[in-house]
């Protein structure tokens, strides 16, 4: 895999869940184009573009103070989560990192309409490809 920026803290995070470091980087580049100080309008920051009540159940209570390895592996245990709790199904645990695992449960374990979830799932998935070639 090519070096992309925050490799390093990418290698920890996907060694302590078990992600595909690729995988990794590839929400990273969708969430947030590598850019630590990125916030969206609805309020996720930083890197993996985590939403303050995701960040603080798990364990992050300052989510612009804290450090780009901790957005990283927050969000990565956040991923793991998901894909847990989809049986393993990469797509649904990235619909639901984007959408919310509500929305996936709602719409029978699909990903949601959402014009949104709809582009953000392919372009992990592409992105994911293409960090594992």
């Amino acid at each position: 895999m090519q070096t992309l920026p925050f490799h390093q803290e990418v290698l920890v995070a996907a060694n302590r869940t078990a992600l595909e470091p690729a995988l990794i980087h590839a929400v990273i580049d969708v969430e947030s184009k590598h850019n630590p100080t990125a916030s969206s309008k609805k309020g996720a920051y930083g890197l993996m573009q985590l939403m303050p009540a995701t960040a603080l159940r798990f364990g992050l209570t300052k989510l612009k103070q804290g450090s780009h390895q901790q957005n990283i592996l927050v969000g990565a245990r956040y991923l793991k989560e998901m894909l847990v709790l989809f049986d393993g199904d990469v797509e649904l645990a990235l619909a639901a990192y984007n959408a919310g695992p509500g929305a996936v449960k709602k719409y029978h374990h699909s990903i949601p309409p959402y014009q949104e979830t709809k582009l953000y799932v392919p372009k992990v998935l592409k992105l994911y490809r293409r960090y594992t070639s």
